[in-house]
């Protein structure tokens, strides 16, 4: 499965737990596990606080820190900080799924991370049974 996601900034944490517990619905599986892979470069992905939307703001301001978009970066592209930024967060997620549902802690969210926006991206999900 496939789920397209668009970014309206450059670096930007978008959550799409709904749209994810909505594609393991659709595969109709009681238990097992959904993998969730962001085939991108410059993108990853990360479970976190998903009540508060100034969680969200604060990584992106700490990772916007400790890897500034200026600096002495050899890569042609001018996207070296995205690179690292995706390196360090992750290209996975592996979320245990009981009763048709998505097992996430009470404040969890599944989160998009665009280091390298705006852009349209795509995340593949892979639903099996267990």
């Amino acid at each position: 499965m496939v789920i397209t996601v668009k970014s309206e900034a450059q670096t930007e944490l978008i959550d799409m737990t709904s749209k994810i517990q909505e594609a393991v619905l659709s595969a109709g599986i009681s238990s097992g596990l959904c993998m969730v892979y962001v085939p991108h470069t410059t993108a990853a992905v990360t479970i976190n606080e998903s009540a508060d939307p100034s969680v969200r703001s604060d990584i992106m301001m700490v990772l916007n820190k400790i890897i500034p978009w200026k600096a002495d970066y050899r890569h042609l592209e001018g996207n070296s900080p995205a690179h690292i930024k995706s390196t360090l967060v992750g290209a996975s997620e592996l979320i245990a799924v009981e009763n048709g549902k998505l097992v996430l802690g009470t404040w969890q969210g599944i989160f998009f991370c665009e280091f390298d926006g705006p852009r349209t991206r795509k995340v593949q999900l892979s639903v099996v049974s267990c």
